[in-house]
């Protein structure tokens, strides 16, 4: 028996592939399914040697898969799954067997599945390199949860994340203040670098925060933003110059 394991944050498409997948083969068992980065990373650690082949989409509701291989030693065979293709050359880098481009096709759904029974484990590299790139898809919004409400906050109305402690903060326009499960390195892949700047390890700040710019010790610049934050927000010495190509559109 082959087990499967699913990594899916949207109910209807984990539920038409585990019937497409049981559909074509009887013998393959799913064993398990998680809707996030954090309970993939749980799973994982508490079964190292549970799953055979992950199906496992790009975007979750916590960030992206590609963090779960940053946090767990995965032995599986990885069939990634996703609605865009710009993710390619990553699958390709962590040794996915293959890359579904969603709705699923079942011929496709067969073709990546026999490669994982077939397959010693390496990927399939002229699947992704016949893919072809296009602009990344930048993430538009993020879910965020104020006591018992679940809101989505578009990035846009977002002014700058920073982090605090072990927690990751969210800062709107507006003042409200989130708690998000990604981490600084996650989050900052997953917006558009034309309008956010890591500009330290604990502050990505988006463009339209900035109000004004000092001079500060040790030829670091002190961030003026608006809405003020709780800490001093400098630009690290070693960020100042991609920083003014940034802001003076050269990056």
């Amino acid at each position: 028996m082959t087990n499967v394991f699913i990594v899916e944050d949207e109910a209807l498409a984990r539920d038409n592939l585990s019937k497409a997948i049981t559909s074509a083969y009887p013998d393959l068992k799913i064993i398990g399914t998680a809707g996030s980065v954090r309970d993939t990373v749980s799973w994982l650690k508490a079964h190292p040697d549970g799953a055979d082949i992950i199906f496992m989409d790009v975007e979750l509701s916590d960030g992206n898969c590609f963090e779960i291989f940053r946090q767990a030693d995965i032995k599986a065979k990885v069939i990634m799954t996703t609605a865009y293709d710009n993710y390619a050359i990553q699958a390709f880098e962590v040794n996915s067997i293959d890359y579904l481009l969603k709705p699923v096709d079942r011929d496709a759904l067969k073709r990546a599945v026999g490669r994982c029974l077939s397959s010693p484990g390496e990927p399939v590299r002229e699947k992704l390199a016949s893919i072809t790139m296009q602009k990344p898809e930048y993430r538009q919004r993020y879910i965020v949860r104020m006591n018992d409400k679940i809101m989505p906050v578009k990035v846009s109305d977002i002014a700058y994340f920073y982090s605090e402690e072990k927690n990751t903060i969210l800062v709107t326009f507006n003042g409200m203040k989130f708690i998000v499960d990604s981490s600084l390195d996650v989050l900052s892949e997953e917006v558009d670098p034309e309008q956010f700047f890591r500009i330290s390890r604990n502050c990505i700040l988006n463009m339209q925060a900035i109000e004004s710019l000092v001079k500060h010790l040790g030829s670091r610049l002190k961030v003026i933003a608006n809405p003020k934050p709780d800490f001093d927000m400098t630009v690290s010495r070693s960020r100042v110059d991609d920083f003014m190509g940034w802001l003076e559109g050269r990056r």
